[in-house]
């Protein structure tokens, strides 16, 4: 592999001194890949308007065809913040504006390209606000395949389309996974309760472990809880650059029995389309959730040791 800098008009950073992740990586058999450090682009999905592509100026890669707002990565940023920063840079989409729900990556061992498929919770207008850019459109899905597409986007395409219409969701038992744990939470409910609702924000679940294609997924969250639990607050997640916190987790107080409650949650999330993933180590809980239409159910242990595995990653970064 070789690291060669920019040519004077080849993509660069229009606002000041150049990072180091601007440069392209060479392979040995002499393809170039933009970015030290890999890239990263966001395909932002409008349920209303369609995707939003970016017509690349003649001068750049592959230019003149449309793709995805994106470009290299800084040394240390993650996938999630180098997208929206990115995104931020080249079509003036605000903070606060998507949600990530899924990341796809194209990994060629010397160099990297991570999708962050993205969905629009704020719609906004995109903005020209560098010199790569001719045009900036919401393109409706159909007619996405009519444009001329950068070489790599055409190529993902196909897969990433199919997965558009995949949403997954998770509802958490929060009485079984905090009882899981015997570290006081009968002492303070509400403070157990807490606790798991702060660490569910931004819950990031590999494809397998939902049974689904792509890389990681970040599933919309609701967390039912019942008796003295039920003081806890729905919250938001910290959005824009911040790569932790990406989701919100929904906390739903059940009135009467929390079974009931996470039925119920099951059955209105399946209505909507939703792929539903409970988590709870009941076994008649189970039986009742498959019957209302949940795809799979996983243990309290397997959602303790997901957070606890994400805490580890979080610190050793």
């Amino acid at each position: 592999m070789t690291i060669v800098p920019p040519s004077p008009g080849e993509p660069r950073r229009p606002d000041g001194p150049r990072d180091a992740g601007d440069a392209w990586v060479v392979s040995p058999s002499g393809e170039k890949y933009w970015g030290r450090f890999g890239a990263a682009g966001l395909l932002a999905v409008d349920a209303e308007r369609g995707i939003l592509l970016q017509h690349r100026v003649s001068w750049s890669h592959f230019g003149g065809t449309w793709g995805l707002p994106g470009g290299a990565l800084h040394e240390g940023e993650d996938a999630i913040a180098g997208a929206l920063r990115e995104a931020q840079e080249e079509a003036g989409i605000p903070d606060g504006a998507v949600r990530p729900r899924f990341t796809s990556v194209l990994d060629l061992g010397i160099w990297s390209y991570a999708t962050v498929v993205s969905d629009v919770v704020v719609p906004f207008d995109p903005v020209i606000s560098d010199p790569e850019s001719v045009a900036l459109a919401w393109v409706p899905l159909h007619e996405v395949d009519e444009l001329p597409l950068h070489p790599g986007f055409g190529d993902a395409w196909p897969g990433l389309r199919a997965r558009l219409d995949v949403r997954p969701a998770i509802v958490v038992d929060a009485a079984n996974v905090v009882g899981s744990v015997p570290d006081g939470w009968w002492k303070d409910r509400v403070g157990a309760a807490t606790r798991l609702r702060d660490r569910l924000l931004g819950l990031a679940v590999p494809a397998a472990d939902l049974a689904l294609e792509g890389d990681v997924w970040f599933p919309a969250v609701s967390m039912v809880v019942e008796g003295q639990a039920r003081g806890v607050e729905s919250a938001s997640g910290v959005r824009g650059r911040a790569r932790s916190g990406i989701n919100a987790v929904d906390v739903v107080r059940a009135d009467a029995g929390g079974d009931d409650t996470i039925v119920a949650e099951v059955t209105r999330r399946t209505a909507a389309g939703e792929t539903v993933t409970v988590v709870t180590s009941d076994r008649r809980l189970r039986e009742r959730v498959e019957a209302a239409g949940a795809s799979q159910v996983r243990s309290a242990g397997w959602l303790v040791e997901l957070l606890a595995l994400r805490g580890r990653q979080r610190h050793d970064s």
